[in-house]
């Protein structure tokens, strides 16, 4: 651990600095996994170990998702805010500032989040590399929303040097009744470490779409960190096309009565375009009545790609009526690809509905065959199965306008493979 660190460029001073003292602390204390850790079972920590990544030749720049929707755009460069290339920091029922700009001022509400949601989640499991990156992030935005936005804020990533080693931090705050929606696409570097931390005051309603560029081999760890006060919302969704090793944690704490978490992610991995290993961990605490909660995993391999699947719902003490769903599907179009996953229930409520559920298979054949039968090519009919298996993680995007956008995306990338 002591060569990581070293290797940084870490950030002194700001408002952000007594939450990177106890980050340092606990990241002193708790050091960083290795392969026997429980919760890094299925996914070797060594390349996100390492003092520097490999350097990742920078692919040409293509035409981005949600380029056509009205939205205040935010621009990062190798994990730096690019003011030049973003919108104006306004809007409506809205405040934005970067973090590097924040931590040079005085005081700012951020203050009382930055780092606390990430330090909640570390219990009952340890994540060192959440704990890194309150640490070592040096920008990011905080947004604090008052109102109904009506316009997507758009976090628009771009690499410019092929070695970059991004640690980003966004803090969101959405105070009572207000409602957002954000947006992440693009790559941040070869190696990239973020960070969301999410504050949901009583009916609020948060929407969170994350796509993952395509055909980039990178090294990725994400981390969602939320807390869903009374009567909130949050739905998030992650498309992952191709990479080489990424790794995402959710973890949601659901505070108050009548709130509602979804989580929701559709992968796609080739392995024959390199190495690609994608794992998801999640982690749902429902502390309130009455409130539901759906974690929606589907991952399509071929060619010897790995997907794994980490979750597990936590009904508290007291948690009555409460409503979790958890379903992990792989989909296998070959024999040298892997779908594992674990899921967990832990229950101390008595009146609950709790379920869970995981399965692997190949293609239907049935349908395959009723499809080439009525006279649709097999290479298109493969696309359409493989659409209608990812069908319900994308109904978890509650605005049609970026579900539709989703869909044409997965379905050009898709017919790119079937033909070319």
């Amino acid at each position: 651990m002591t060569a990581r660190l070293a290797a940084l460029d870490l950030p002194a001073g700001g408002f952000s600095a007594p939450a990177r003292r106890d980050a340092a602390a606990r990241l002193n204390e708790m050091g960083l996994p290795g392969p026997r850790d429980e919760y890094w079972r299925y996914t070797d920590p060594a390349p996100f170990n390492a003092p520097r990544p490999e350097a990742l030749a920078i692919p040409p720049r293509e035409a981005t998702l949600f380029d056509d929707i009205d939205r205040l755009k935010l621009v990062f460069v190798d994990g730096v805010f690019d003011a030049a290339a973003s919108d104006d920091l306004t809007g409506e029922g809205l405040e934005i500032d970067t973090l590097a700009a924040a931590d040079a001022g005085g005081d700012h509400w951020a203050g009382a989040l930055y780092g606390q949601l990430e330090t909640a989640g570390q219990n009952p499991v340890r994540r060192p590399f959440a704990a890194l990156n309150t640490l070592a992030a040096r920008d990011g935005v905080l947004i604090r929303a008052t109102g109904r936005v009506a316009r997507p804020v758009h976090l628009l990533y771009r690499r410019s040097d092929e070695a970059a080693d991004v640690h980003l931090h966004h803090v969101i705050r959405l105070e009572q009744g207000a409602e957002l929606t954000l947006l992440e696409t693009g790559a941040m570097g070869a190696r990239s470490n973020a960070v969301l931390e999410v504050d949901l005051a009583a009916g609020a309603r948060f929407h969170h779409i994350a796509s993952k560029r395509a055909d980039d081999d990178k090294l990725g760890i994400g981390h969602i960190f939320a807390r869903v006060g009374e009567g909130a919302l949050l739905k998030s969704f992650a498309l992952a096309v191709n990479g080489r090793v990424m790794r995402n944690e959710g973890v949601i704490e659901i505070t108050g009565d009548d709130a509602v978490a979804h989580i929701a992610a559709a992968v796609l991995g080739d392995g024959d375009e390199g190495r690609f290993h994608h794992d998801d961990t999640v982690f749902i605490t429902h502390a309130g009545q009455r409130c539901e909660s759906r974690q929606v995993y589907k991952k399509v391999l071929k060619n010897g790609a790995q997907g794994i699947f980490q979750g597990k719902i936590l009904v508290r003490p007291g948690a009555q009526k409460t409503d979790g769903y958890q379903i992990s599907k792989g989909l296998l179009l070959d024999e040298g690809s892997q779908f594992l996953a674990k899921p967990e229930l832990e229950i101390y409520a008595d009146d609950v509905k709790c379920s869970h559920g995981s399965t692997t298979g190949a293609l239907d054949e049935t349908a395959l065959f009723y499809l080439r039968s009525r006279g649709v090519p097999r290479e298109q009919a493969v696309v359409l199965l493989v659409l209608s298996f990812l069908a319900d993680t994308l109904e978890e995007i509650e605005d049609e306008r970026l579900r539709d956008g989703i869909l044409t995306r997965l379905d050009q990338w898709l017919t790119s493979r079937a033909t070319g």
